[in-house]
């Protein structure tokens, strides 16, 4: 199955300690605005609000 050209891969860091670690995908023509999700954080050991990076 071809990959869908409007679900681009964002890569999402922890504000805190400035670290990236996850990588999801995202609806181009839904979600105009940059992303956040509360995600578990390894290095802060917690779970913070991560934060979709250009």
């Amino acid at each position: 199955m071809a990959k869908s050209i409007n679900r681009p891969k964002v890569t999402l860091a922890c504000p805190e300690c400035k670290e990236r670690n996850y990588i999801t995908t995202k609806h181009r023509v839904n979600q105009r605005e940059r992303i956040e999700f509360k995600k578990y954080c390894p290095r802060c050991r917690e779970h913070t609000l991560h934060k979709e990076t250009r």
